[in-house]
């Protein structure tokens, strides 16, 4: 059970922990969707971030909507969930030499996204643990 009761807005669990503040509800979604969407980097891509970046940042209700898929990973995406581990194991104090391996295979809007993706996801994913966000059963 959640920390605090849910609020009448929103549509998910997360969203109602949120929906106690509309207008961070309404700018936490409005954000979600962009980064939900094809853009410099593929959805897929960043699906396997998410989870990839659930696995250790402590919300039972992200790490319920699976584990990274490697069978599916690319090289891009492979590089992309890579750096996220890094960016889990070194606590965001990426240095010059791991983030120029970024370099390497990404342009500037992918390495902007991916890293604004990974900012952002993690702190959704704090919010849930702060809050003890539960996986959802059925």
């Amino acid at each position: 059970m959640a920390r605090i009761n849910e609020s009448e807005f929103g549509v998910t669990p997360f969203q109602r922990l949120l929906g106690h503040n509309k207008d961070v509800l309404n700018g936490w979604n409005q954000l979600g969707e962009v980064f939900e969407k094809d853009m410099n980097l593929s959805s897929r891509l960043k699906e396997q971030v998410r989870r990839t970046l659930a696995q250790s940042n402590g919300c039972e209700y992200c790490k319920a909507k699976g584990k990274p898929e490697p069978h599916l990973f690319d090289e891009k995406m492979s590089i992309a969930v890579g750096f996220a581990e890094v960016y889990l194991k070194q606590k965001g104090d990426i240095s010059d030499a791991q983030f120029n391996v970024l370099r390497e295979y990404l342009s500037d809007a992918e390495i902007s996204e991916l890293c604004s993706f990974i900012t952002f996801t993690t702190a959704s994913q704090y919010f849930g643990a702060i809050m003890k966000l539960e996986a959802v059963t059925t």
